[in-house]
């Protein structure tokens, strides 16, 4: 069984755009939700779709990824619940980690938030300056939440580290 471990901050400012490796554009959707567990479909680049199952709700989550037909993806995303994220994904190495940063577009237009997938609960990144406020375990961030309960949850939601 695969287990996620990450840690999820807010960012200050765009000193990390200069030290970004990779960029993704990606848009996701939940397909089925419940209070600790969800089925989401990802297409990414437009040429790359996954179905990704995770269960849990706390730093720790089981996660299963699976290779979908991008058509399969998109017909899944025709049938969202809620709406559809769409984000610009860059991965910013920095002192053995990476650090995925999510640029909102659309509905989210303004939110930036970073990840960092660890190895071990106990492991301890050092922080980039670019990184602002923790959010991990905050409901209202996870993509889950920001796709399904965007009108309950927006005015809520700090878009600033």
């Amino acid at each position: 069984m695969a287990k996620e471990i990450e840690r999820k901050f807010l960012v200050r400012g765009d000193r990390w755009r200069d030290l970004a490796s990779e960029k993704l554009v990606l848009r996701q959707a939940y397909v089925a939700t419940m209070d600790d567990r969800s089925v989401r479909v990802r297409l990414t680049n437009d040429t790359i779709a996954t179905l990704t199952m995770k269960i849990g709700k706390a730093m720790t989550r089981d996660e299963f990824e699976y290779e979908i037909p991008v058509g399969d993806a998109e017909e899944l995303l025709g049938n969202a619940i809620g709406l559809v994220i769409e984000k610009i994904r860059y991965k910013v190495p920095h002192k053995g980690f990476v650090w995925e940063v999510d640029v909102f577009r659309g509905a989210h237009r303004g939110l930036v938030v970073a990840e960092v997938e660890l190895e071990d609960e106990s492991d301890d990144p050092e922080l980039p300056d670019w990184i602002g406020r923790e959010v991990t375990g905050e409901y209202r961030y996870s993509n889950q939440a920001l796709a399904t309960q965007f009108e309950q949850e927006y005015d809520e939601l700090s878009h600033s580290a």
